[in-house]
């Protein structure tokens, strides 16, 4: 789920040719993602603390994680099986990601509207299991 259309030019050329020469590495599992979760919304966090806009450090936030499962583990997560995820399948998900964590852990530095998407989109997710 994309909340942002941030650009995804923030995820640079060397990410994508780390990612090619180590695509042979593990897939990130759940502490992997747990860990870069907390790394995206602790920097959305900060960045918002600091005036940063709520866009610019969620987009920030989110290629960052997504270069670290790029070039940590080949673009490959646990959770996804053997399918390797595209780039815009990492950026979404680490939006999510990144924004969910935000909520968690800053929540006043979240807009309202933002936090009415993200419960919504939960909300069907739930429905849909």
């Amino acid at each position: 789920m994309t909340i942002f259309l941030a650009p995804l030019t923030l995820i640079g050329p060397a990410a994508f040719a780390q990612a090619a020469a180590d695509a042979d590495k593990n897939p990130a599992t759940n502490a992997d993602i747990l860990l870069y979760r907390a790394i995206g919304s602790s920097y959305v966090c900060n960045a918002r603390t600091a005036g940063v806009d709520f866009p610019k450090a969620v987009g920030i936030a989110a290629a960052t994680y997504a270069q670290l499962i790029n070039g940590r583990h080949g673009g490959f997560v646990a959770s996804a099986g053997t399918e390797k995820l595209t780039t815009k399948q990492l950026f979404s998900g680490a939006e999510f990601q990144v924004i969910t964590g935000a909520i968690q852990y800053c929540p006043k530095e979240v807009p309202a509207d933002v936090k009415t998407k993200v419960e919504e989109a939960l909300k069907k997710q739930q429905k849909a299991k």
